[in-house]
């Protein structure tokens, strides 16, 4: 069942979603090298909690962290860990949920850790692109499948990866809720939007193939061939002329 949510509504998830952006602004000024990503994951925890929120993966279906913190080929679930110590040429992708007043909002995204390469510059930038690259086919009345197509056709316009096994997906009462939003597919085709409908957006895109595995953990996800991967995500609500990000402000 997809969730039409009232104005109120919407208004508390922003909410949370304000908590969210201010979170990944924080970890992004400590992602520094030398810095181990289960310092950042606490760092998240604490912060989110300062600020009255809570961190909503913790303990989601047993998961460990207070957000996934993922390194270079690491798509997306990594797990913070004393021993994972960032170094200078990484990107690191912050995948954080905040939960306020019952409500939730998610959001993610992959900074540099010190000076990047070049082919880094081009992943990071064209990921985040193609996230507002397919948010401009939202409204209400239109397909979803426009808003998949779009970010495909982008990626792959610049070489990249789209991978296919993760998404989006409804949210607000829950973490993940109808509908799942692919990040490949057919304009024209999917559930036509409604005002009222909040979803998470996330192109997660890789500098290789698109192809995935898991790791021991059963929990992060990484490019199969060892290239690197970048992941941007808002969540938004739909209007009638078209969407509001909940998590930008």
């Amino acid at each position: 069942m997809i969730n039409i949510y009232s104005d109120d509504e919407i208004k508390k998830i922003k909410k949370a979603g304000h908590i969210n952006k201010l979170t990944h602004e924080y970890l992004a000024s400590i992602a520094k090298p030398g810095v181990s990503t289960k310092y950042i994951d606490d760092e998240a925890g604490r912060f989110i909690e300062s600020m009255g929120g809570k961190a909503a993966c913790k303990g989601f279906e047993g998961y460990p962290g207070n957000i996934c913190v993922s390194v270079n080929d690491e798509i997306v679930h990594g797990i913070g860990s004393e021993d994972h110590i960032l170094r200078d040429g990484d990107i690191v992708t912050f995948d954080i949920v905040v939960e306020l007043d019952g409500m939730m909002a998610d959001s993610a995204t992959t900074v540099p850790v010190g000076s990047i390469s070049k082919k880094k510059e081009h992943l990071l930038y064209h990921t985040e692109k193609s996230l507002y690259v397919g948010l401009k086919e939202l409204k209400a009345g239109v397909p979803l499948g426009n808003l998949s197509a779009r970010i495909q056709q982008y990626a792959e316009k610049h070489g990249l990866g789209v991978v296919r096994e993760l998404g989006g997906h409804g949210i607000g009462y829950e973490m993940h809720e109808d509908p799942w939003v692919p990040n490949f597919g057919k304009y024209g085709s999917g559930i036509t939007l409604k005002k009222g409908m909040v979803i998470a957006v996330e192109p997660m895109l890789t500098a290789g193939k698109r192809n995935v595995c898991m790791l021991d953990d059963d929990w992060t996800i990484v490019t199969e061939d060892g290239s690197d991967s970048a992941h941007f995500e808002h969540t938004v609500a739909i209007t009638e002329d078209g969407y509001e990000i909940l998590t930008g402000e």
